[in-house]
């Protein structure tokens, strides 16, 4: 399956509650007014696309249709694509620069609250640059649970990926001082570091994640690279406000959207994309290691409202 493919299926629930109530609703209004342009509003609302961005997205569709008035005989198609383009402009932006992984071994610091995904998305993430040729290397630096090092060492396995880890309770610090060294003696391409996710204690999680970021400047002053924060796109518009919190603690240098085809939230995507000045750089469609896709702005768009058999 390629890659339009699984993210055709994988915003499907999205598709329903946005796309295909936005079609429904165009196909009943022959014309533009005030009744079509409530409907959109809530239909995106209802995708929790948030008020402040649904009102940006209809307000900059409004200017376009100033510009670019649609056939009176094919209204409905005619404002879908334009809303579609205004979409896609919204969240362009999103995509920012390339990835500062240049380095060698970089180091890709992976953030985000316990059970957002992390550790799958982790896995993602270890397959992906895999397959462009790295060779890659795992911290479990997730050392306040348990079952988060045993969590990793077993997508290590399944991988083919060494993960350095110590006991529960060790120094999250330490752990990841010993990875990147160990992955400089060993000649790795990149270390992925797991971190505890414990927002309910924040001042601890930032006294940790800065200790972190320290020990390996030791090693190397550029260190982290980049950070990671994972974030479940189940918690829809809750996402941006973790963010800003991560984005306080830890300098979150780029986003990795998860469960993306679990929910129907999912145009909480545009908002996070508005938002957040972070660019968003891989979202998750499955469960499995190469269900992850580098997020592409006109194929998002694209998959809210085209049907799996409309691609040919």
């Amino acid at each position: 399956m390629g890659l339009f493919s699984k993210l055709i299926n994988g915003l499907g629930k999205t598709r329903q509650r946005l796309g295909d109530s936005i079609r429904r609703v165009l196909s009943l209004h022959p014309r533009i007014d005030d009744t079509l342009w409530s409907q959109l509003e809530e239909a995106l609302i209802s995708a929790d696309a948030g008020v402040a961005t649904t009102a940006a997205l209809l307000a900059a569709l409004k200017e376009k249709l100033k510009h670019q008035p649609v056939e009176s005989d094919n209204v409905a198609e005619g404002v879908r694509l334009l809303l579609e383009e205004t979409i896609e402009e919204m969240i362009t932006p999103a995509i920012g620069n390339g990835l500062n992984l240049s380095a060698t071994p970089a180091v890709l610091l992976i953030v985000g609250v316990n059970g957002s995904g992390k550790t799958t998305s982790i896995a993602k993430l270890t397959r992906h640059f895999q397959q462009q040729g790295r060779k890659v290397l795992l911290a479990a630096a997730d050392t306040f649970r348990a079952a988060a090092s045993e969590q990793l060492i077993t997508w290590g396995d399944r991988l083919g990926v060494q993960v350095i880890s110590q006991k529960p309770g060790a120094d999250p610090a330490a752990v990841a001082f010993d990875a990147f060294q160990a992955a400089k003696a060993r000649a790795y391409d990149l270390l992925i570091v797991d971190t505890a996710g414990r927002l309910h204690n924040k001042d601890n999680l930032m006294q940790e994640l800065n200790k972190i970021g320290r020990v390996l400047k030791k090693i190397d002053s550029s260190a982290p690279h980049e950070v990671f924060l994972v974030l479940d796109a189940n918690t829809g518009q809750n996402m941006i406000q973790q963010a800003r919190v991560f984005q306080e603690i830890s300098g979150v240098t780029g986003l990795v959207l998860a469960k993306l085809d679990g929910t129907a939230r999912g145009g909480a995507v545009i908002s996070v994309c508005r938002e957040l000045s972070i660019p968003l750089r891989f979202i998750g469609l499955g469960e499995k290691p190469e269900d992850l896709a580098a997020f592409d702005p006109r194929e998002f768009a694209r998959g809210l409202f085209e049907a799996p058999e409309e691609k040919a």
